[in-house]
Order: C-alpha cells, then sequence, then structure tokens
C-alpha cells in the first residue's frame, strides 16, 4: 500500500511503500477514502510525544481518517466488513496513522460507524478538530446570552466551535482576518476581530468593557503571556479553556477565574453524536483544499504555515 511516512522525528515526509497490515485480535482493517491533516500530525513527527510513548519508524503520518472496513481480526462483534467507520488511527507505537490506503484499528478505539448519507471528506474532518471544539464548549457550561471569545477561529476547530456555542444560545466573539470573517458570520459568530488592525484584547475590551464569560484559546503556547493577557478579558467566575496547555489553572483561581486545559479524546458516543449533526447539516465543515496522497508530503509543508481556512483532507 502507499503512505506517507517518517523515518526519524524531524524527518522529512514522503510516499512509501509498505505491506498491507493484517487485523489482529480485537483489531479491524480498514480501506481508507479520505484522511485530514491536523497540526497534531507533524507536531507528532517533529516528537512531540518523544519520551512519552515509544515510536516504530517508519511511521505513518496522521490520525483522523474515514473509510470502509475490509477485515476484522478475531472476537471483533461491533463491525464487519463492508461497514463505512471514520475515527482516530494514530498507533506511534505500532507505526500506523491514517496518511495511507489502509489503517488498523482497535475495535475498542476511536472509531465509530458513519451515516449512509456523510461523504468521506467530511467525515475525516471531523475527529479531531470537531470533537475538540465539541468538549470545549461542554467544558465552558455556556448559558443563554454568555459573551465566549474564540481566539484562533479560522480553521477548523475554531469554526466547529462557533458552530456548537451558538447552538447554546451563546454570542461569539471570532479572531479573524477579514477576508474569512463573512464565512465566519455565516457559521453563528456574532462579532468578528480583525487581530491584524490591533492587539484582540484590546478591541474585545473596548467593545465589552464590562469583560466576558468564557475564552477558547487555540492559539497562546506555554510560556508565553497570551493566555494570561485573554484572562484579563473575563469576568470573575469566567471560564478560560485552552488547547495548548497554556492556562495555569492555579494562577487562574486566585482570580476567580477557572482555567481548563484540554487534551481531547474522542468517545465512540462523541463521534456517532457529531457525525450525525454534519449529515443533517447542522455542523458545517469547510473542506479548505483536497490533496492526493502523492501530493501530502508537500500539503504537510504548506499546512506548517498556518495559513488555512478549514480542513485539507488527503483524498485515497
Amino acid at each position: 500500500m502507499k503512505a506517507v511516512v517518517i523515518t526519524g522525528f524531524g524527518a522529512e515526509p514522503h510516499l512509501a511503500d509498505l505491506p498491507v497490515p493484517e487485523p489482529g485480535p480485537g483489531e479491524v482493517l480498514v480501506r481508507l477514502h479520505a484522511a485530514a491533516l491536523n497540526p497534531f500530525d507533524w507536531q507528532v513527527a517533529d516528537g512531540a510525544l518523544k519520551g512519552a510513548v515509544e515510536h516504530a519508524f517508519p511511521l505513518v503520518m496522521g490520525s483522523d481518517g474515514a473509510g470502509v472496513v475490509e477485515r476484522i481480526g478475531d472476537g471483533v462483534n461491533l463491525f464487519r466488513p463492508g461497514d463505512t467507520v471514520y475515527g482516530q488511527f494514530m498507533n506511534v507505537a505500532h507505526g500506523r496513522g491514517s496518511y495511507a490506503e489502509y489503517a488498523l484499528a482497535f475495535e475498542v478505539g476511536k472509531i465509530a460507524r458513519m451515516p449512509d448519507d456523510l461523504h468521506f471528506s467530511v467525515a475525516a474532518a471531523l475527529p479531531t478538530a470537531s470533537v475538540t471544539a465539541y468538549q470545549a464548549i461542554e467544558a465552558a457550561r455556556l448559558d443563554t446570552g454568555d459573551v465566549i471569545l474564540v481566539n484562533g477561529a479560522s480553521g477548523g476547530v475554531g469554526q466547529s466551535a462557533i458552530q456548537f456555542a451558538a447552538h447554546q444560545g451563546a454570542r461569539v466573539l471570532a479572531t479573524a482576518t477579514p477576508d474569512i470573517a463573512d464565512h465566519l458570520h455565516s457559521l453563528g459568530a456574532d462579532e468578528t476581530i480583525d487581530f491584524t488592525a490591533a492587539p484582540a484584547a484590546e478591541q474585545v475590551l473596548a467593545s465589552h468593557p464590562d469583560g466576558i464569560d468564557a475564552v477558547l484559546d487555540l492559539i497562546s503556547r506555554p510560556g508565553g503571556n497570551g493566555a494570561d493577557v485573554l484572562a484579563g478579558l473575563l469576568r470573575p467566575g469566567g471560564i478560560l479553556i485552552s488547547t495548548n496547555h497554556a492556562a495555569d489553572p492555579d494562577a487562574l483561581a486566585v482570580r476567580e477565574i477557572r482555567g481548563i486545559n484540554l487534551s481531547s479524546s474522542p468517545s465512540r458516543a462523541e463521534l456517532e453524536a457529531i457525525a450525525d449533526l454534519a449529515a443533517a447539516g447542522k455542523l458545517r465543515i469547510t473542506i479548505d483544499a483536497e490533496i492526493p496522497l502523492a501530493d501530502a508530503p508537500a500539503a504537510v509543508a504548506d499546512a506548517r504555515s498556518g495559513n488555512v481556512r478549514g480542513k485539507r483532507v488527503i483524498h485515497l
């Protein structure tokens, strides 16, 4: 099978021929039709999990994918050949990922059946970005009329978070450049903040001098002051959620602010619920580009620039 692999941490991704894997006990073999690019994919390739878990090389890149069950291993009861499924396929300890024509997953792992009318490309785009957004907005515990800032709203997580927050009846502020502002408004953003014109926090404070209720921070990194600056926008009792572990919960608690560093891991129930929303048109996914597998190494290099509007999907 064709797959995009790295041969070591920091190595350039390249297309390779690998044997089609055989499903072991409790495993399913999926013929992938689509795989989505996520920043975590190249962070892992750069060594984000080095020291935390063993890695097998060559390592197939990628986590998210969608396809059709080809074969099942002994003891599998939930899936049968011909089932359409999607989810997360990354298993670095065994060198496995989703940028490949075939991928293995555990039956009890992070995969679920797809609705019949959900396109493979859309399904592949959901597991990391939309589940992260869903879990973040659930953690925010928004009430109708609450004001939430989505910092970094242009990408897949941000666009899904806007929709989930709007469905909860919140007023959504979204940082974005002007070229995507209209699209974010169509997803449910009430205000967009052009962070290239002036610091986003200053603009939010000018329009909301009494503070806001929640911040979903998809941008700030540990060691910087970005999350702390955004926390200054929050009223007492507010919440700051960081997807990059940039929050300091203890320091925020002194200021009467809840701080959460979110590590997303989808359950089958969440995957099924989000797929149903997408199939029903209640969750809109913007596919920025569809890329053949042979072009995936170049697409990874381009996506690292951060100039992405929505999701990029490899089609297999």
